[in-house]
């Protein structure tokens, strides 16, 4: 005799999850070469020497012109006597003009990132890219990597007058698609896509590997902590990942 079931019902929206937001440097692409060698030319361009790659690399995550104070702030420090020849909005300008040309050029997407993208296509869940680089670069490292097709929309952190971890950046998402937060889910890097997510009340998914200034992104406690995004867009397809409050069916 077969076993009873518990919970008895037709599966529907409420028992899986909508969509997905992901952001982009260091969770879906490795976009560092290209950053590191923007901001290089335009240092070089006033003479300035090349910084490490690594101590660039640490500034990642909070948008492009927070990723230059930060480096010129560095600079300042040991060599103070520099400040009147480097001005912020010229340096800032300079890097938009390399960045523009290296965008998209050499970031490759981590392994699982396109396996990952086309499980949920295929299993109807919505792809939202949710950066703090601007946009117009943004789409300039979907195109060049060929993930431009996977999203529904894009933005960047200057598409809104907000940007992450600002609630209101996954709450402009949720509304203009349609989808609750609790059938949500915002995936990153960083301490900052962690905490996104805690703000928008949609669930909070991490990735190991990234730019989050060298601490384990573990230490910010997401919900869930995935080894490859294939692995999770795997339990997402499946419904091994459920959102609060899904009814699943029990056997006794």
């Amino acid at each position: 005799m077969a076993a009873a079931l518990r919970h008895r019902h037709q599966p529907n929206a409420d028992d899986r999850f909508l969509l997905v937001s992901f952001d982009l440097d260091g969770t879906l692409v490795d976009t560092a070469v290209e950053i590191v060698a923007a901001c290089n030319l335009a240092l070089a361009d006033f003479d300035v020497a090349a910084r490490a790659h690594d101590d660039v690399v640490s500034c990642i995550g909070h948008g492009t012109r927070e990723l230059i104070l930060q480096q010129l702030a560095r600079v300042l420090i040991a060599q103070p006597a520099m400040a009147a020849q480097l001005p912020f909005d010229a340096v800032y300008a300079r890097f938009q003009h390399h960045y523009a040309m290296t965008s998209g050029t050499t970031g490759q997407p981590y392994a699982g990132c396109i396996e990952a993208l086309q499980i949920l296509d295929r299993a109807g869940v919505a792809c939202v890219c949710v950066t703090n680089k601007e946009e117009r670069f943004a789409r300039q490292v979907l195109d060049g990597t060929g993930l431009a097709g996977f999203f529904g929309s894009v933005v960047g952190g200057d598409t809104l007058a907000y940007k992450k971890p600002d609630r209101r950046v996954l709450e402009h998402v949720l509304a203009a698609h349609g989808v609750p937060a609790r059938l949500a889910g915002h995936v990153g890097d960083s301490s900052i896509d962690v905490a996104t997510a805690r703000n928008s009340g949609v669930a909070a998914w991490a990735v190991p590997y990234g730019y989050n200034a060298g601490v384990p992104v573990a230490d910010s406690a997401p919900d869930g902590l995935f080894a490859r995004l294939d692995e999770l867009a795997a339990g997402i397809a499946s419904g091994l990942l459920r959102p609060p409050g899904a009814l699943v069916f029990v056997e006794d």
